[in-house]
């Protein structure tokens, strides 16, 4: 007899106790809403007002390449993203900005040499000395298709200094750059060739 008179007084302490009514559940909504704030992270990129620029790459005579770039400019360099197609399937390729903005030439020559402002020795960029317009190798995948995530030293976008690569040529070619022949890298033929042009920032 007495536990069952005391059974329905302990369940109603515990209940009490536990707080079943929806007193805790505004403190439940506002500790969700922190956590979502919290994670929800900026609603605009960091480097929103940095400059931006695009090229449009076509083929040179007797190639398929082409795709389009863009460029953004971060911190103390300029990163370069976008497609690639036409490639040869699985090829390795140098990838640079040269010095005129001139794709002309069947054979692209018009756009000149690398872009080398500052006049150092060609290398691999982020490893001691390299051009301005030096950039790593892009690899194509079986379909000739190559996602480019790049970047730039040296160089600036849209200041009108003579860092700036706006105006500027970027070039594909046939072979990897080896990053130690002077002054090209020994990368070869040049396959696309677009102009860098100031895009909306």
């Amino acid at each position: 007899m007495p536990t069952r008179l005391l059974t329905p007084a302990l369940l109603a302490l515990a209940l009490a106790a536990c707080g079943v009514d929806d007193g805790g559940s505004g403190e439940n909504a506002a500790a969700e809403a922190d956590r979502a704030a919290e994670t929800a992270g900026p609603t605009t990129r960091p480097d929103a007002t940095a400059p931006v620029a695009i090229a449009r790459l076509e083929p040179t005579e007797g190639s398929a390449t082409r795709g389009d770039l863009r460029f953004v400019a971060s911190r103390d360099r300029i990163e370069v993203t976008g497609t690639l197609t036409g490639l040869p399937g699985g090829g390795t390729h140098g990838f640079h900005v040269h010095e005129t903005g001139d794709c002309r030439a069947p054979d692209a020559t018009s756009a000149g040499g690398h872009f080398n402002p500052a006049d150092t020795a060609h290398g691999r960029v982020g490893r001691g000395d390299h051009h301005a317009g030096d950039s790593d190798n892009i690899r194509a995948g079986a379909d000739g298709r190559a996602q480019v995530q790049g970047w730039l030293e040296g160089a600036t976008l849209g200041d009108g200094a003579a860092t700036d690569i706006v105006g500027r040529a970027v070039i594909v070619h046939a072979d990897a750059d080896d990053y130690t022949t002077q002054p090209t890298g020994n990368a070869g033929d040049r396959v696309a060739c677009g102009v860098i042009e100031r895009g909306p920032d």
